[in-house]
C-alpha cells in the first residue's frame, strides 16, 4: 500500500534536497518518488545524503510537469502554507496521512512538495484535492524540503500502521464493478474542469475576455465535495446534453 503513495518534488533546485527525500521516504517505508521538472539532477551529493536510499534515486521518474506526475492519482495533497487569498480545502499532517493510506489502497495517490524558494504556483495548487500545512512554530516556521517529507511520510506511516494492527483486511475494490464509487484520476478531473469551461464559455456564463474567478471557484467546490467517477460521468453529460443545444441554436442562427 505504501508504494501507491507517491512524493513529488517539483522544480528541485539542489541535488542534495533530492538524496535527502529518499532518505526521509525510506525510513518511514516510502519508495516512489517523482521528479517534476526539476532544476537538477541526482548526483554523487544526492546519493552521498540518501546514506543508503540510492535505490528511490535510482528509480525515481523525473516528468516534465505537476500535471504528468500526478495525472493517474485519485488523491493529490500539496503542501502549502495557510493562505487567504487561496481558501481551498485544508488538512492537518496526521488528517493527510490518513487520507493518503485510505486511499492507496485502490491505486496511486499523491503528496506534491513545492519549489524551496517559492514553493507550488496557485495553479499547481489548484490541480489538488487538498492542502495540508505543517503547524510549525509561528515564530521560526523554516522547515527544509526533506523535514517535511520526512513529517508527511511519517503520518503516513503511522496510519498505515493502524490500519495493520487493527486487524482489518482491507477488501480491494473491483474496478469491473459497475457500482464502483471510485474517484476520478487527476487527468480525469481536468478533462471535466476544460469541459466545463469550454460549455461556460459557449452560453456566455463566463466572458472570455473578463473570465474573473468563476473557474478557481468552481475547482474550489469540486475538491472540497471529491465528487466520485461515476457523478462526473453524469454532469459530463449535462455538459453534452448543454453543448448540442448550443450547437443547435447555432446552426439556426446562421
Amino acid at each position: 500500500m505504501l508504494s501507491n503513495i507517491r512524493v513529488v518534488l517539483v522544480g528541485t533546485s539542489h541535488p542534495g534536497n533530492i538524496g535527502s527525500t529518499a532518505r526521509a521516504m525510506k525510513t518511514m517505508g516510502l519508495s516512489t518518488l517523482y521528479l517534476a521538472e526539476p532544476k537538477v539532477e541526482p548526483d554523487g551529493h544526492s546519493i552521498a545524503l540518501a546514506a543508503g536510499a540510492s535505490d528511490i534515486l535510482k528509480h525515481a521518474k523525473t516528468v516534465s510537469s505537476v500535471e504528468e506526475a500526478i495525472a493517474d492519482c485519485s488523491l493529490v495533497i500539496a503542501t502549502s502554507a495557510r493562505s487567504r487569498t487561496l481558501d481551498w480545502p485544508m488538512l492537518e499532517p496526521r488528517e493527510a496521512g490518513e487520507k493518503l493510506v485510505g486511499s492507496a489502497l485502490n491505486g496511486p495517490v499523491a503528496i506534491v512538495f513545492g519549489r524551496e524558494n517559492n514553493g507550488l504556483t496557485n495553479e499547481e495548487l489548484q490541480r489538488c484535492d487538498y492542502h495540508v500545512a505543517i503547524p510549525a512554530n509561528p515564530e521560526y516556521t523554516s522547515l527544509n524540503l526533506a523535514q517535511a517529507v520526512q513529517i508527511i511520510c511519517y503520518e503516513a506511516r503511522v496510519a498505515h500502521l493502524a490500519q495493520v494492527e487493527s486487524g482489518v483486511e482491507p477488501v480491494p475494490v473491483d474496478e469491473n464493478d459497475e457500482n464502483l464509487e471510485a474517484f476520478p484520476s487527476s487527468r480525469e478531473r481536468e478533462n471535466f474542469f476544460e469541459h466545463l469551461e469550454n460549455t461556460l464559455l459557449s452560453t456566455n456564463f463566463i466572458v472570455k475576455n473578463h473570465p474573473g474567478q468563476i473557474m478557481t471557484k468552481l475547482r474550489r467546490l469540486f475538491s472540497r465535495t471529491r465528487i466520485e467517477r461515476q457523478e462526473m460521468n453524469i454532469l459530463r453529460g449535462i455538459l453534452t446534453s448543454i453543448d448540442k443545444v448550443v450547437a443547435k441554436n447555432e446552426t439556426k442562427d446562421k
